[in-house]
């Protein structure tokens, strides 16, 4: 029997598929009416895209330039384990290994989440600008560059953003935008 269900799809295997739908309800929820699978976005997509979208909305986007912090949470429980147990060999002087990051990672910052490109950016990094063009219906060659970085916290990632815009923007009218769409979170 046909099924009306929704399938929500949190691996990335389906998010650059045309026919899927990449979803963040807040910003393209209607595309859920296409498709019975919607893809689930990279978690630094959404949460940069939560800021940018209602000032894409009001301004528009020329370019952006996008640095992610992102803590060991980012590669699981696996990434947290392997924080705390390096923190506790550094403390203790021992000897600090690392499988899951690319190099130690306490008392340390990587510039490197996942394996690099033939562009020379790392597959994180392409993830953030494949997915904010798919979400937000951009074209194909906007302008967008982002940098990974691993840092060593357990949970919560942070993002800094820097957004061209195509029409002037006033600096209260921005605020307002956001604040109105933050209040509705």
């Amino acid at each position: 029997a046909y099924s009306s269900h929704l399938v929500l799809s949190l691996q990335s295997a389906f998010r650059y598929r045309p026919e899927i739908p990449l979803v963040v309800p807040e910003i393209n929820g209607a595309e859920t009416k296409k498709s019975k699978l919607i893809a689930n976005p990279n978690c630094t997509t959404a949460i940069g895209l939560m800021a940018l979208w209602p000032l894409i909305k009001k301004f528009g986007m020329k370019r952006c330039i996008i640095a992610t912090y992102q803590a060991s949470s980012g590669a699981g429980q696996p990434g947290m384990d392997e924080l705390t147990q390096g923190t506790r060999d550094y403390l203790d002087g021992n000897k600090v290994t690392n499988k899951i990051f690319a190099h130690p990672l306490p008392f340390n910052v990587i510039p490197q989440i996942d394996k690099f490109q033939e562009n020379g950016y790392t597959k994180e990094e392409m993830k953030v600008t494949w997915e904010i063009r798919k979400i937000c219906g951009l074209v194909d060659d906007l302008p967008i560059s982002c940098s990974a970085v691993r840092i060593p916290t357990i949970r919560a990632h942070s993002e800094v953003i820097v957004m061209e815009t195509e029409k002037p923007v006033d600096v209260a009218e921005a605020r307002k935008v956001l604040v109105s769409c933050s209040s509705r979170l």
